[in-house]
């Protein structure tokens, strides 16, 4: 059955979006000839056209069900679209758009805010006021009808319920994509060019080659619209999720190996061997160079330099335990503690009205400000933290000690940074 490729329906009356009116429908039964008999008297349908378009995208993953973007489509009305002249570029306000090249194009949040006066000053941002396209043909009958249709890039936000990732479904943006990511795909639409709003500059990012990502909008992703399917990503790391390109990879220095991995697992990963050894109370105790240094540094702390001696000044002592006064002490003991006996009584029904259950203790849902998941994931969180720290030789994972319960050892040191899956240190 053919599909519609409007990526958003039109209301009947839009009084701020240009009119396009024509209408792109995927053909998937090109091949199939209709041998339904006519009755006599009938007169034929009129041919309809259908076009092929070869994706402009080529991504490095593969689909399970199509090996390529490229579709079949028609246009309605198509007789008025094959009547229009095709173009390589256009002009508006002053910029100049070709063909095969990427553009934004305006929304409803980008409509609003040019309408508020407020809004117009204000920064412009990506995700909520425009959408991003690529042109593949321009087409016109004046220069008060121009068209162009194009291939429409998602916002990971996009993605619809039902999206295929692999093995799994998904919605949305997925834990690998980065801040400037989107996924190309096989969208197709027809749009009035008076929606554009800018050039766009968008890169294929090929993951060996992390300069394509610094300073521009970039893909290497792609979305069959046809089903729904996204194209593989490559794995790495002992996780077996894909590179995150707002974030570190850190090659294993084993030959044998040579095996990529997140800074965010190398860095949980060091965090853990610090729990497994001191868990919630022990202190980190260190050797060698770093023993002496923590002794040097209590022992400064215990014999601080004293100021020059004067004439007719007593000898500084090391220490005062200070008490408060017997007045303070006297208002702090005249708060009277508080007694069951004293407690007025509650209904079952004023507690229920307050939210609780009678008899019943409440649930924490989290501790420390994290839920019984994350601590069973990360049982150190909220005791050590770590940072990854790349310009050390070798590198290093720098554990901080956030526990205030333990006395003693050093609150900071460093962990070596170990691979993942040969457990060789990483030089």
């Amino acid at each position: 059955m053919p599909a519609s490729a409007r990526k958003r329906p039109r209301r009947d009356v839009e009084e701020n979006r240009a009119d396009c009116p024509f209408t792109v429908t995927l053909e998937t039964d090109v091949n199939k000839k209709a041998n339904k008999r006519r009755k006599r008297g009938d007169q034929p349908d009129p041919p309809k056209k259908v076009y092929q378009q070869l994706s402009p995208f080529s991504p490095v993953g593969k689909f399970k069900t199509h090996e390529t973007l490229d579709l079949n489509y028609s246009v309605e009305p198509s007789a008025k679209w094959q009547e229009m002249t095709r173009y390589n570029s256009f002009v508006l306000n002053g910029a100049k758009y070709f063909s095969e090249g990427f553009i934004y194009v305006a929304n409803d949040a980008s409509i609003e805010r040019q309408q508020d006066p407020a809004g117009k000053a204000s920064p412009r941002r990506r995700t909520e006021d425009e959408w991003v396209a690529r042109i593949l043909e321009i087409r016109a009958s004046d220069e008060h009808h121009v068209y162009a249709r194009v291939y429409w890039m998602y916002w990971p936000d996009e993605l619809p319920a039902g999206t295929t990732d692999g093995r799994k479904y998904v919605q949305g943006r997925q834990p690998y994509h980065g801040a400037h990511e989107l996924i190309a795909s096989n969208h197709m639409d027809i749009i009035n060019v008076v929606s554009v709003t800018a050039m766009a500059h968008v890169n294929h990012w090929v993951e060996e080659n992390d300069d394509e990502i610094q300073n521009a909008l970039y893909w290497r992703q792609a979305f069959d619209f046809r089903n729904l399917e996204l194209s593989s990503v490559e794995p790495v790391c002992k996780c077996g999720q894909p590179e995150h390109p707002d974030k570190t990879l850190v090659g294993c220095s084993n030959e044998t190996c040579g095996k990529w991995l997140h800074d965010d697992c190398l860095i949980h990963d060091a965090l853990m061997r610090a729990y497994e050894r001191l868990g919630k109370d022990q202190p980190y105790i260190p050797s060698g160079e770093a023993a002496k240094k923590l002794e040097d540094e209590s022992d400064g702390a215990k014999n601080p330099p004293l100021s020059p001696t004067e004439t007719g000044i007593n000898e500084t002592q090391q220490t005062i335990d200070v008490k408060a006064d017997v007045q303070e002490k006297a208002e702090v003991a005249a708060i009277p503690e508080e007694k069951t006996e004293s407690t007025p009584d509650v209904t079952a029904g004023e507690v229920a009205a307050k939210g609780d259950t009678p008899g019943r203790r409440k649930r924490a849902k989290a501790t420390n400000g994290f839920t019984a998941k994350e601590k069973a994931a990360k049982p150190y969180l909220g005791m050590f933290s770590g940072s990854l720290k790349m310009d050390s030789s070798p590198p290093e994972v720098e554990i901080v000690d956030l526990r205030e319960n333990v006395k003693g050892g050093a609150k900071s040191w460093t962990e070596p940074l170990k691979c993942l899956i040969c457990n060789t240190p990483i030089n």
